[in-house]
């Protein structure tokens, strides 16, 4: 995959090349060497980022080599480890939100509701809104009963997974699975609506 170094004649080193050496030694440990070292360092923690995002294995995998696909032509090297890091971060999120929009047919984001208070309440009037709760309402009345609760659970009241799998008294793991079936299945009862 990579081309193998080529073998340099050894030579003695003055004291300002070992200088020179040692300051390269500080650059090179804030930067990475090369793109497999990126992805070693980095895709745990951008698994695990999708897997709680998901809530499956499959497709927090899928998301996860999308990501490093995505970063891989518009990355440098040469930058420092916390900029690829960050740029990797991004790239993920964005990957996501893609993600979401293939899924629901709408991009799903999160709202901090301290920070975005004001602008809730003052642009949010029954103009702006539109056939929006309606057509929520009808969606998750045509879901099964679990697949409906873990939604609103989730989504209009902005539980954990967690909190919402003790409060439907079933794990997290099955919390898990019964929101990611409930988003296909939501998305699909979407689609019909809209036929």
């Amino acid at each position: 995959m990579f081309p193998a170094p080529k073998a340099t004649a050894r030579r003695s080193r003055s004291d300002s090349d070992r200088t020179d050496i040692a300051r390269l030694r500080v650059v090179d440990a804030d930067s990475y060497t090369d793109w497999e070292s990126v992805y070693r360092d980095n895709v745990a923690r951008l698994y695990r980022l999708m897997y709680a995002r998901v809530g499956n294995r499959p497709d927090a995998e899928d998301l996860t080599s999308e990501v490093f696909r995505t970063a891989l032509g518009p990355l440098r090297l040469a930058s420092s480890k916390g900029e690829v890091r960050s740029y990797l971060l991004v790239t993920a999120q964005t990957v996501l939100a893609s993600h979401w929009r293939r899924t629901l047919g709408v991009s799903v984001t999160s709202i901090d509701p301290e920070s975005d208070l004001d602008a809730l309440t003052e642009s949010s009037g029954p103009e702006d809104v539109g056939d929006a709760p309606q057509r929520a309402g009808k969606i998750l009345a045509a879901l099964p009963e679990r697949y409906r609760r873990i939604l609103e659970l989730r989504f209009l009241e902005a539980c954990s997974i967690k909190e919402a799998a003790h409060t439907m008294a079933i794990s997290v793991n099955n919390a898990k699975v019964l929101q990611h079936r409930a988003l296909r299945m939501a998305a699909k009862v979407g689609l019909e609506l809209e036929l």
